[in-house]
C-alpha cells in the first residue's frame, strides 16, 4: 500500500511532492515549488475517487490551486508514469568529492520552517531529512529582532517547542531537535533571553545587521557571542554572498575568533548554501588549523534545500575537515550530552586562492 491509501506504481502526492523538491534543490523561484506543494495539499483532502473521477473527466484544472502544469503531473502519476515534468528540473550540480562525510551526517543542525521565513511546515521538513537519511535535524527557526524573516517571539518559540514535542512523538524514531538561529546583537549579546535559550537544544548564532561594522568592533562582538555559554553554532561567520549581486565579507580578526571558538567549544558552521559558500575558503583552512570543530550545514528554508549538504561535505573533506571533528557526525544523545572529540592541534595551514 503506497501512503495516503494509494495502490497504484506512482502516488501522485509523491509525484507533486517530488517535483517541489527537486525545484528547492536547483533553487528555483518559490512561487514555482508553491505551485506544487499547493496541488498536493488540493488532492490530498479530496474525497475517495474524485480524483480518478477528475483524471477521467478532465476537470483537474476546475480546482482552485491545480494549474496546467500540476495537473500534467496528477495525470501521469495516476495512469502510473513517471511524471514528464521531473525531465524539467535542472539535475543538482555535480560535486567531485566529499560523498563518505555525506554518509557520516547523521543530522543538519541549522533548518528553518514556515514558522519563520522557510516555505514548508516544520513536519514536511522532517519528513524531508528522515527520507535523506538522517535520524535527526534541528529546527533553527529565527529570532525576534529579524521581523522581515518573521522572527520567533518568545511567545510564539515557546508554542513552537509544544509543537515539536508533539511531532517527535509521531515521527520517533526521527528526532526534530529544538534550536534557534539567533542574532548576534551589536554589542554581542544574544536576542533571545536566557530561560529560553536554555531549553533549546542547539542555538546557532548569526549576524544578521551592520555586517560592514568596522572589524575591532566586529571582532568584539563575534568574541562576546561565541563565549557565551548557550552559543553552540557560530553561523555563516562572515555573511558573505557569491551569487547575483553578491555581498562582501564582514571583516574581523579570524584567528582571534576560531581561538574564541575552540577554547569555548563552539562549532564553525559550514554553511553549504549554494550562495553562501560561508566561510571563505582561507578562512576554513584557517578555522582547520586552529583546531575548531565544524557543523556542516544545509541552512535549509524548504524541503529539497535539505540536499545541499553536499556542497559544504565537499568543501569540507576538500580543507582536511575530519568527520570526528563535525558535531553533526553524532549521534542526537551524543550531541546534547556535548560530548566532544579531542580538539586538533593547530597546525601550518596554507592560503589558497580558491574560494
Amino acid at each position: 500500500m503506497r501512503p495516503n491509501g494509494y495502490t497504484r506504481d506512482v502516488d501522485p502526492l509523491w509525484a507533486l511532492r517530488q517535483v517541489a523538491f527537486r525545484l528547492e534543490r536547483a533553487g528555483e523561484p518559490t512561487y514555482r515549488v508553491r505551485a506544487f506543494r499547493r496541488a498536493a495539499e488540493v488532492i490530498a483532502a479530496l474525497p475517495a475517487g474524485e480524483l480518478d473521477r477528475r483524471v477521467a473527466a478532465g476537470t483537474l484544472t476546475d480546482l482552485s490551486g491545480i494549474g496546467k502544469a500540476t495537473a500534467s503531473v496528477i495525470v501521469d502519476a495516476v495512469r502510473g508514469r513517471e511524471p514528464a515534468y521531473l525531465d524539467k528540473v535542472a539535475a543538482p550540480t555535480p560535486v567531485t568529492g566529499g560523498h563518505e562525510l555525506r554518509a557520516a551526517l547523521k543530522g543538519d543542525c541549522h533548518t528553518h520552517s514556515d514558522w519563520s521565513d522557510g516555505g514548508s511546515p516544520i513536519r514536511e521538513m522532517a519528513e524531508a531529512a528522515r527520507d535523506l537519511g538522517h535520524e535527526w535535524m534541528a529546527l533553527t527557526d529565527h529570532s525576534p529582532r529579524l521581523t522581515v524573516a518573521g522572527g520567533l517571539s518568545a511567545e510564539r518559540l515557546r508554542r513552537q517547542l509544544e509543537v515539536v514535542a508533539e511531532l517527535n512523538v509521531e515521527l520517533a524514531p526521527f528526532l526534530i531537535l529544538t534550536g534557534i538561529e539567533v542574532d548576534i546583537l551589536d554589542d554581542g549579546a544574544l536576542d533571545q533571553t536566557d530561560e529560553l535559550l536554555a531549553q533549546v537544544d542547539v542555538v546557532v548564532a548569526s549576524v544578521h545587521s551592520k555586517l560592514r561594522m568596522p572589524e575591532r568592533e566586529m571582532t568584539e562582538r563575534l568574541l562576546t557571542a561565541v563565549a557565551n555559554t548557550h552559543t553552540d553554532i557560530l553561523g555563516h561567520c562572515t555573511g558573505r554572498l557569491v551569487v547575483g549581486k553578491g555581498r562582501p565579507e564582514s571583516t574581523f580578526d579570524a584567528d582571534r575568533v576560531f581561538e574564541a571558538c575552540r577554547e569555548h567549544g563552539t562549532a564553525v558552521e559550514i554553511n553549504s548554501r549554494p550562495e553562501r559558500r560561508d566561510p571563505p575558503t582561507r578562512l576554513l583552512q584557517l578555522a582547520v588549523a586552529i583546531g575548531c570543530d565544524f557543523a556542516i550545514d544545509s541552512d535549509a528554508h524548504a524541503p529539497g534545500q535539505l540536499d545541499w549538504l553536499v556542497y559544504g561535505c565537499e568543501r569540507a573533506e576538500a580543507n582536511g575537515v575530519t568527520a570526528d571533528r563535525v558535531i553533526n557526525t553524532r549521534t542526537a544523545t551524543a550531541l546534547l550530552t556535548r560530548e566532544s572529540n579531542t580538539h586538533a592541534p593547530r597546525v601550518e595551514h596554507s592560503d589558497t586562492p580558491n574560494p
